[in-house]
């Protein structure tokens, strides 16, 4: 380990955590980026993992990934370091995997069409990474499922709708149904195939069941959800008939967020939400958990513990919605389903039995304790972008999650495996979360900009950007606890009623009380680059535009972070352009002052590191700090890719402005400190923004990242508390 990043995790873990607690608590150790498999060459196509399982021994991850048709495999003999173990190539695309003895069981899929579904079950020697044998299945594999005493395979052949046909209306035919098979000596018997009938079970589609994942209990029960069908089934796997089968029923919703309009507003209702189970495993041999994230008409935002007759023992309802919204991790661009709880998992930990809990459309993970009744909410775990595994291995107190986005077409993140260690200690993550998690709570996210209060240590004030545009506001941050508090919200309001429009990329605070606030421009869809003069209430006082002479130069990336110096006539405030305009050299960009006395603008140059390999770099944060100023300077880029996230000074001396349209001086910086060890502390990717900084009353320095409101983002907002020794890296 490198010197500096031993001092970007002691600056960050020991600042962020929270207080000491005797019981064990999951953190984040490894993340595994699938291309890690790959050869260079092939790097750039998309690969994904999705399903996530491991060798007895839980030594070695195995993955499957679909768009590569094949399996990835993942040493894990040091959870801290794991290493790439190659791959296996497969004659289709693996819907899930599961590992008895020396074998992987693989579903794979081989159709043509959605009309005509085909598929096998892959026999695979793991040592020899070879396909030994396969196993026709008449349909398109889902899940597979192996019983506890390794004797039965269970595998959901789905046939899946297709959405594109009269608009995914069931029923589409052919129906799916339940492939049983006999495993005899570690490998399973194709000759034992047997197909369990599921029409004319739902009230729903009767005549087309749709089976989506199965779980076996110690009985050889197992429980199978036909999502679509809003159903459930058990299964007697001796007889490989339906024992019993149930309606999966629906929850009434209130006080949820249901429209997509750049707003958290908990105001919502949904009655009747069927739960369309996904996800299922069972806890004991009489108790199963399903993930309803609906697929087809439904969709109840949460998780249910049923009792295997079919009565529910328990509903979480929208509670661990209010949990992601209070961490800043609420889809609101995708909200029709709120967060999409897709997996579940269990395991027994210690004394405690543990139920794991994945949200696709919020990317975290719930964990909580099974107590025989209403579980108990230890833990939220923060996941790559959409999690769809989740593996726990209790006997290396381990949990994997497999996260299957790939953003590579967009320039963005890369699919990822991440493992957890659970152990006594702290909880790294939130490191930031609002004060309250029920319908009362503060939504937050895509914090943008962050302001230190004049006069009371630890009190800060942030600003969220486009992404919620139609409800501005400014939080406020008590940065003494941990995590760090967001303990109020004020609109900013234009005549009284919201100040829609707005992309908010900085926040300062004014010497005679208020605030100003930085609202970023866009040339191209005719939204101008804004000072805000704003009152404490939040109201705005003024709104300042550029002169036209810098105007007309301006392109789609302008202010990205706003500070003041002075009070009074004396009063000048300073803003950052985040890249170049057209009237700058390729690697310069502004750093722009106003001074409201006069009215008056000027301007200093201020260079930029050089960018490579199709990235940019530019500025997003500006902040005064006594006798000098310090900027974000960073790279556009994410994960393996990024290289650039900086803290920069600039000596206040030299920030003179001269008149804008003459020569304008080129400003000297100094990197201040490398922000990578910080953000690779929470043993995630390197996310790409970070947008904040500001110092309290108390010398004290932050720093913020902005996770664009978890859209084709993992959600995680890391709070940084970098202390009075910012600069000492």
């Amino acid at each position: 380990m490198t010197p500096r990043l031993l001092a970007g995790l002691l600056a960050t873990t020991t600042l962020v955590a929270g207080p000491a607690v005797a019981a064990p608590v999951f953190n984040r150790v490894a993340t595994f980026e699938t291309t890690q498999n790959l050869p260079e060459a092939e790097r750039g196509s998309p690969t994904v993992s999705e399903i996530v399982s491991a060798t007895e021994d839980g030594m070695t991850l195995v993955y499957t990934d679909s768009p590569g048709k094949r399996l990835g495999l993942i040493d894990i003999a040091d959870p801290r370091a794991p290493k790439p173990a190659g791959v296996v190539a497969l004659d289709g695309e693996p819907t899930s995997v599961k590992v008895v003895g020396g074998k992987a069981f693989v579903g794979v899929v081989t159709s043509e069409s959605k009309a005509n579904p085909s598929g096998h079950l892959a026999i695979v020697d793991l040592a020899g990474k070879t396909v030994e044998a396969k196993c026709d299945l008449g349909g398109q594999p889902d899940s597979v499922a192996v019983s506890p005493d390794k004797a039965h395979l269970a595998i959901a052949i789905e046939n899946e709708r297709d959405e594109e046909i009269d608009d995914g209306k069931l029923p589409q035919m052919p129906a799916g149904f339940l492939a049983l098979l006999a495993v005899k000596d570690g490998v399973a018997d194709c000759a034992s195939l047997k197909r369990v009938d599921l029409t004319g079970l739902a009230e729903v589609a009767p005549e087309d069941p749709e089976p989506e994942f199965v779980a076996i209990n110690g009985r050889n029960e197992a429980v199978l959800t036909l999502q679509e069908n809003n159903h459930i089934a058990v299964i007697d796997l001796a007889t490989a008939k339906v024992a019993r089968h149930f309606s999966a029923g629906a929850v009434d919703l209130d006080k949820i967020d249901t429209e997509k309009d750049g707003k958290i507003e908990l105001t919502g209702k949904i009655d009747g939400a069927l739960r369309e189970p996904d996800g299922v495993v069972w806890l004991d041999d009489s108790r199963f958990v399903t993930a309803n994230e609906g697929d087809y008409k439904g969709g109840s935002r949460g998780f249910t513990i049923w009792n295997a007759d079919g009565t529910v023992a328990w509903e979480s309802g929208a509670s661990l919605e209010y949990e992601a919204v209070s961490l800043g991790h609420y889809p609101d661009k995708r909200n029709k389903k709120g967060i999409e709880i897709e997996g579940v998992e269990a395991g027994i930990y210690g004394d405690d039995r543990l139920i794991f809990v994945a949200s696709e459309r919020a990317s975290i993970v719930g964990v909580y304790k099974d107590t025989g009744a209403a579980p108990e909410l230890l833990q939220v775990l923060p996941s790559g972008i959409g999690p769809e595994g989740v593996l726990a291995i209790p006997s290396r107190n381990l949990l994997v999650t497999a996260n299957e986005t790939d953003l590579v077409e967009d320039g963005g993140v890369r699919a990822h495996v991440m493992i957890y260690e659970r152990t006594e200690g702290v909880a790294q993550y939130p490191t930031i979360r609002s004060a309250s998690a029920g319908a009362d709570t503060i939504p937050f996210g895509a914090l943008s900009g962050l302001a230190a209060d004049r006069t009371t240590a630890a009190r800060l004030y942030a600003v969220t950007d486009s992404v919620y545009s139609a409800a501005p506001r400014i939080l406020t941050i008590d940065a003494g606890k941990a995590p760090a508090e967001i303990v109020a919200a004020t609109p900013v309001t234009r005549d009284g009623a919201a100040a829609e429009g707005l992309d908010l990329e900085g926040i300062a605070t004014r010497a005679d009380g208020g605030f100003w606030l930085a609202s970023e421009g866009n040339p191209k869809k005719d939204v101008k680059n804004l000072l805000l003069k704003v009152a404490a209430d939040g109201a705005i006082l003024e709104e300042i535009e550029l002169p036209e002479d810098l105007v007309k130069g301006a392109t789609n990336y302008g202010f990205e972070g706003v500070t003041t110096v002075g009070s009074g006539d004396d009063e000048v405030v300073w803003l950052a352009i985040q890249r170049a305009w057209a009237d700058d050299a390729p690697d310069e960009t502004k750093l722009v002052a106003y001074t409201p006395a006069s009215k008056s603008w000027g301007a200093v140059r201020y260079p930029l590191d050089k960018a490579a390999g199709g990235a940019w770099i530019g500025l997003s944060e500006i902040t005064a700090a006594g006798d000098r100023f310090v900027l974000i300077e960073r790279d556009n880029q994410i994960g393996g890719k990024a290289a650039l996230k900086a803290l920069t000074t600039v000596d206040a001396a030299a920030m003179k402005p001269a008149a804008l349209g003459g020569d304008l001086p080129l400003v000297a910086k100094t990197v201040a400190r490398d922000l990578i060890p910080d953000l690779e502390a929470f043993n995630g990717y390197v996310v790409d923004k970070v947008e904040g900084f500001a110092i309290d009353a108390a010398g004290d320095a932050y720093a913020v990242t902005d996770n664009d409101g978890v859209d084709d983002s993992s959600g995680e907002t890391l709070f940084l508390k970098l202390g009075k020794d910012w600069a000492a890296n």
